[in-house]
């Protein structure tokens, strides 16, 4: 009797991905000890081997974030699910939040914001510049904002929003302040205690060195006292010695923070069943950092994006935007004019393994965006790149001097002992 719902037998064969070198703007090959570490076993959610893990990664993302917060924990989801969990759990429909937009990830902020039913107030600068802290602080004290919501590292134009003078300015106006640090923590500074932040959120598949799936994030008590005055327990599981908030309720069940740190607080309060998978491979993202050491991979990252970005300027490729705040892990750069740049990405992905990006919006075919972060911050991926780019480039009929953007990087390389 035959079956209409008989799948192709090819389909029955286990997916095998093809090799490739991650060297866009993100996700990025994945370090193999994270890979290792997700491999491991799942316990039960109550296991204490389970929620000691918990209360680890916890400890080691205080270090990441560089702060003493007591609420640093995950939220299961892409980076996009911990923004959503801060600005759906901080901003009740009506509350004015500032976003200050610099390039695609500034709009998104919006976007959630808007849908949480905030009242979203934008100043906005033309992609491949940033804020001045003047600038941002003139808004706020127009818009009387409850949030200042901004990204530190926007990876459509790989420029980095210089943030440690903004708390300051918004503990003097009463404004709580978020900052999405996806793109940019463990490659370039953050300080999360110091420059007085509210709430972080990031995500692991950038400089953290690992898959997308787990959103670390930070709130300080400011932000929790926002956050309590609008818990809610589900009557699943609420008792008469739950005490709820008198505010409005969070909209959305799976994003609020109120539910979740009673999960990974004490009293281990049942919210969702935790992503135990990526659990393991967000611990050894935030430990395989620390034991590098912070600012050591702060400058690691620093190294190989100043080899990467003098290597392509050597190689006759104009740099894009204000450079003075280039990310350390990402760079654009313009295609060329009479240069298919599909063609070059499709050439190094099909003919080399290589991955290297377009970007959005008004960028969108104008420049690439190459990153170096993560486990691909190292010499051999940065010139195996540039190798690869260069004879891409050649064949499409891009002038340059012959091998100028590895002698360029073998040349910054020599300056420094120590290189990983």
């Amino acid at each position: 009797m035959s079956n209409e719902f008989t799948v192709d037998a090819a389909l029955l064969r286990p997916f095998a991905p093809p090799p490739r070198l991650l060297m866009g703007p993100g996700p990025i090959t994945v370090d193999p000890r994270v890979l290792r570490a997700m491999s491991a076993q799942l316990v039960g959610q109550y296991d204490p081997a389970m929620t000691q893990c918990m209360n680890d990664t916890m400890a080691l993302y205080r270090a990441v974030f560089k702060t003493n917060n007591r609420w640093t924990l995950l939220v299961d989801g892409t980076s996009r699910a911990g923004i959503e969990a801060v600005l759906v759990s901080l901003v009740e429909p009506g509350d004015k939040i500032l976003v200050p937009i610099f390039g695609r990830f500034g709009h998104l902020l919006c976007e959630i914001a808007e849908r949480a039913g905030a009242e979203v107030h934008r100043i906005e600068r033309p992609w491949g510049e940033v804020f001045t802290t003047e600038e941002i602080e003139q808004a706020i004290r127009q818009v009387q904002p409850k949030v200042l919501a901004i990204v530190q590292g926007d990876t459509s134009t790989t420029l980095l929003q210089p943030l440690e003078h903004l708390g300051a300015i918004c503990a003097r106006y009463g404004v709580l302040f978020y900052s999405d640090a996806t793109a940019s923590i463990g490659g370039n500074p953050f300080e999360t205690d110091a420059w007085q932040l509210d709430a972080v959120s990031v995500g692991l598949q950038k400089c953290l060195g690992g898959p997308s799936g787990s959103a670390p994030l930070t709130l300080s008590e400011k932000a929790v006292e926002r956050i309590r005055q609008r818990r809610h327990v589900e009557a699943g599981i609420r008792t008469a010695q739950h005490q709820v908030g008198s505010g409005r309720r969070i909209a959305s069940n799976y994003f609020d923070l109120g539910m979740i740190m009673d999960y990974w607080g004490e009293e281990r309060l049942n919210h969702h069943t935790e992503a135990t998978t990526m659990l393991y491979g967000a611990r050894e993202c935030a430990r395989i950092l620390l034991e590098e050491g912070v600012d050591q991979s702060i400058e690691r990252h620093r190294l190989h994006g100043r080899a990467m970005a003098e290597s392509l300027a050597a190689m006759n490729l104009q740099l894009f935007g204000d450079q003075r705040y280039k990310m350390h892990n990402v760079v654009g750069v313009y295609i060329p004019d009479g240069i298919a740049g599909e063609a070059v990405r499709s050439s190094m992905l099909n003919d080399f393994g290589i991955e290297i990006g377009t970007s959005f919006g008004p960028l969108h075919g104008k420049i690439w965006r190459i990153g170096t972060m993560g486990y691909n911050a190292r010499k051999d991926a940065v010139l195996q790149t540039l190798a690869a780019l260069e004879a891409v480039l050649r064949r499409a009929g891009h002038a340059m001097s012959a091998n100028a953007g590895v002698d360029r990087a073998l040349a910054v390389y020599a300056e420094t002992a120590d290189i990983r």
